[in-house]
């Protein structure tokens, strides 16, 4: 009897080690929760992260209160992440990026306080959009640079190219109003300087979801009518203070790019507001000039850091 006994009790303990062998075998196959991170690239060059892949788990994983913590905690990250800014100099078109700068009555870019960069200049390019070939021409060479620019538009081009002025916008580049038609408006009524204007505001807010908030007159020839009329719907009148005289040369001049660049370093100044086409040439010149202005120690203004109040 006691024989038997003894066994039974062997047994048992057998039979008990072989069960507390095998749950140990079982957690040790559980593998643990892994995560990835796929970083993304925003339009200003700058990188988030986003946590992908929260729970990999093979047959008899468990999630225990730690683990759905963690994906909790997980989760919440990537929504504050997402709401975050990246820095304090938002995209373009945002409205976020900080005021710096002003307009003065000479249409120099001029600091709103010491301590602000003086010696700036502000790239423009008038007339467009004509072709996605020079616009990504200059866009390519803005991007290299790290420089934005405003583009100012006619209504009658956007009519016939809306993907180009998508084009610039996409890229994170400013939209300026030039009117409708490129006609001289100073001694033109009211009603049709109003409707040029006007016309061009809606077609761009259509166009891309955002109005202009710069105005430039064809030829600088807005006259007071034009003023008036910029300023009533939240226009920036301008002209320039730095000409390239790329408007004045042709397709068949020679060494028109080394014109563009020396008629530009010849009046060049802090706060210079640079005037610009959208030409061939000055596609050609435009890596060369901005490569000289770096050298002369001037750096480009992003647009939409300047108050559209002239002070």
């Amino acid at each position: 009897m006691v024989k038997i006994t003894a066994a039974l009790a062997l047994g048992s303990l057998l039979i008990l080690s072989a069960c507390g062998h095998e749950g140990q075998k079982d957690q040790q196959t559980v593998p643990p929760a892994q995560t990835s991170e796929v970083h993304k690239e925003n339009a200003s060059g700058t990188t988030t992260n986003e946590t992908s892949g929260a729970q990999k788990g093979g047959s008899g994983s468990v999630n225990s209160p730690e683990t759905k913590q963690d994906q909790t905690n997980q989760a919440q990250t990537v929504q504050d992440n997402a709401s975050k800014p990246d820095s304090e100099d938002q995209q373009p078109g945002t409205n976020a990026v900080k005021v710096q700068y002003h307009m003065n009555s000479a249409y120099n870019i001029v600091p709103n306080a010491e301590g602000i960069h003086q010696k700036v200049v502000l790239l423009t390019f008038d007339d467009g959009p004509k072709k996605a070939e020079m616009i990504n021409g200059l866009i390519d060479t803005l991007d290299k640079h790290h420089a934005k620019a405003i583009f100012f538009v006619n209504g009658y081009r956007v009519k016939q190219h809306p993907e180009l002025l998508k084009l610039i916008a996409d890229r994170g580049q400013t939209i300026g109003n030039h009117s409708w038609d490129h006609i001289i408006l100073k001694n033109k009524p009211e009603a049709e300087v109003r409707k040029q204007i006007e016309d061009t505001q809606q077609i761009v807010k259509a166009t891309i979801g955002k109005a202009p908030v710069f105005f430039r007159p064809p030829n600088g020839a807005g006259g007071d009518i034009g003023k008036k009329i910029a300023k009533e719907n939240g226009l920036l009148y301008m002209t320039w203070s730095n000409g390239s005289l790329d408007w004045t040369m042709s397709s068949k001049g020679s060494g028109n790019a080394d014109k563009v660049v020396a008629n530009v370093l010849d009046q060049l100044h802090s706060g210079s507001n640079i005037l610009m086409h959208e030409l061939p040439w000055t596609v050609e010149a435009l890596d060369t000039l901005l490569t000289k202005l770096e050298s002369k120690g001037y750096s480009f203004v992003d647009p939409e850091s300047i108050d559209t109040q002239i002070k």
